[in-house]
C-alpha cells in the first residue's frame, strides 16, 4: 500500500546517520504516535552501515540538492516558483539580512534548498520541524516564510554553542519569523535558549531518553577481580570535543600493574592523527579501532566491557556535547561510566553516585581509571545506580508525548 503523504516536513542535515540514533529513535516513536510526516534531508548518507532502527521508519525520504550546482534545473524551478509566492518578499528580506552577516556559500545554499523544498512540499503540508538549530532550521525557516507555514526545531549541542547569538535570537522571536516552538535535550541548553527567546515557554526541555524496548536486559555481571584485565570502551566521533586525544595520553600514564585494552567505536576526521598519537605514546597495540558500527554491535561490545569512557570537553570553537545518548546506552547494560562534567552530562550522572566525572586533564583521567580498576565493587555499585536512574527518570516515552502534543498544536486542530 502506498503510504499517505506527510502533513509535517521533517528537515534533517543528513539521513540516515549512525551517530544520530537519538533522531532515528525519536522519529520512529513519533510515527508510532500517529504523527504523519516525510523526511527532507539536506545531505545524502555517507555511513557504510545503518542501524536496525532506521529500517523501522516508514516515512518517505527526499533528498534536497546537496550542492546547488549539482541539480541546477531543479534549483532553477524552485527559485522561479518562489518568485511567484506571496511569501517571497518576506523570505528574501530575511535572507538578505542573514546574508549581510554571514556571507558564505553555505548561506546561499540554504536559501536555494529552501526554494526547492517550498516548491516540492506536498499539498496539505501543515508545518515544518527541523533537527538542529543551525543549517536545517535556516532551511525550514526560509521555507516556512515562502509557504506561509509554521515551523519548529529540536536543538542539541553544536548548533546551540557555535551559532551566532543574533541568529539564535531571531530564530526564537516571532517578529523575525522565528519558530513556533523549540525543543532541546538538556536543561543546560534549554536555559540558554530560553534566555534568548521572547518568552521562556517557547523552548521546551525534552530529554531524548531511551526506548528500552530496543535494548536487551543488562547482563549478569560477575564481580571483576582487580588483578584481571580491564576492558575499556568508548563510542563517539573522532572529533575535538570528544576528548579522545586526552584519553590516549591518560592511558599512556596508567601503571604497568593494570593490564588494559581500549576499544573505540566510531569514525571521524581525527582518526589518522589519533592513531599516530597512540603509536607515539607506545599504546597502539592496546587499542582496537572498530570504526563505525551499528547499534547491535555497540551493545554487544558494551556487554563485554568493564568501563565506558567518554572524556568530553569544550572545543576551541565552543562546540561541546549535550547529554550523549551513549552514556544512557552504557547505563542500560550496567556498564560503569567515566566521563567529564561538561555541559549536561551531570544532569544524568552525579559523580560518585552514578559514575565518575573527572576533569579532562590526562593525569586526572588516568587516576580515575586506575581508581575504578582497583575498586570493581564501587564501579559495579555506581553502574547499578545509573541503571536505576535510567529506567526511572530517562525513559523516552514522556518526551515523545510532550513533543507530539507540541507538533499537533503547531499544525492546528485537524492533527
Amino acid at each position: 500500500m502506498t503510504p499517505r503523504r506527510g502533513r509535517l516536513a521533517v528537515v534533517l542535515k543528513g539521513w540516515p546517520r549512525l551517530s544520530e540514533t537519538f533522531i532515528a529513535q525519536e522519529l520512529v516513536a513519533l510515527e508510532e504516535a500517529g504523527i504523519d510526516f516525510e523526511i527532507w534531508s539536506l545531505r545524502h548518507p555517507t555511513d557504510p552501515k545503518t542501524h536496525p532502527l532506521h529500517d523501522r521508519l516508514r516515512a518517505r525520504v527526499h533528498y534536497l540538492p546537496e550542492y546547488l550546482k549539482d541539480e541546477p534545473l531543479r534549483v532553477l524551478r524552485g527559485v522561479l516558483s518562489a518568485l511567484h509566492r506571496p511569501g517571497f518578499a518576506a523570505a528574501w528580506r530575511v535572507f538578505r539580512a542573514d546574508y549581510a552577516r554571514d556571507r558564505t556559500p553555505n548561506r546561499l545554499r540554504r536559501f536555494g534548498q529552501a526554494c526547492v523544498l517550498a516548491r516540492e512540499l506536498p499539498p496539505g503540508s501543515l508545518g515544518l520541524y527541523a533537527h538542529f538549530l543551525h543549517t536545517p532550521s535556516s532551511v525550514a525557516r526560509y521555507t516556512a516564510i515562502l509557504r506561509g507555514l509554521p515551523w519548529s526545531f529540536s536543538a542539541h549541542a553544536k548548533d546551540i554553542w557555535t551559532s551566532p547569538e543574533w541568529e539564535l535570537r531571531e530564530k526564537l522571536h516571532p517578529d523575525s519569523h522565528g519558530a513556533t516552538f523549540g525543543a532541546t535535550c538538556t536543561g543546560f541548553g534549554a536555559a540558554h535558549l530560553q534566555s534568548l527567546a521572547d518568552r521562556p515557554d517557547r523552548v521546551d526541555l525534552v530529554y531524548h531518553g531511551l526506548d528500552l524496548a530496543r535494548f536487551p536486559a543488562p547482563p549478569e555481571r560477575d564481580m571483576r577481580n582487580p588483578m584481571a584485565p580491564l576492558h575499556l570502551m568508548s563510542v563517539g566521533r573522532l572529533v575535538e570535543k570528544k576528548g579522545f586525544d586526552r584519553l590516549i595520553e591518560a592511558l599512556a600514564l596508567l601503571p604497568h600493574t593494570i593490564d588494559w585494552h581500549w576499544t573505540h567505536i566510531g569514525g571521524g576526521a581525527l582518526g589518522k592523527d589519533l592513531k599516530v598519537m597512540a603509536q607515539a605514546k607506545g599504546v597502539a597495540e592496546r587499542i582496537t579501532w572498530r570504526g563505525p558500527c551499528d547499534q547491535p554491535e555497540v551493545i554487544e561490545t558494551m556487554r563485554a566491557a568493564d568501563l565506558f569512557v567518554l572524556p568530553s570537553r569544550v572545543a576551541e570553537d565552543g562546540d561541546r556535547d549535550g547529554l550523549p545518548n551513549v552514556l544512557m546506552e552504557a547505563a542500560s547494560q550496567k556498564l560503569a561510566i567515566l566521563s567529564t562534567p561538561v555541559s549536561a552530562i551531570p544532569e544524568f550522572i552525579d559523580t560518585g553516585v552514578h559514575g565518575v566525572l573527572s576533569d579532562d586533564a590526562p593525569a586526572s583521567l588516568s587516576h580515575a581509571i586506575e581508581t575504578l580498576a582497583n575498586d570493581p565493587a564501587a564501579a559495579a555499585h555506581m553502574a547499578d545506580a545509573a541503571y536505576t536512574r535510567l529506567i526511572t527518570e530517562f525513559r523516552m516515552a514522556p518526551g515523545i508525548t510532550q513533543l507530539s502534543r507540541r507538533l499537533r498544536a503547531m499544525m492546528g486542530p485537524t492533527k
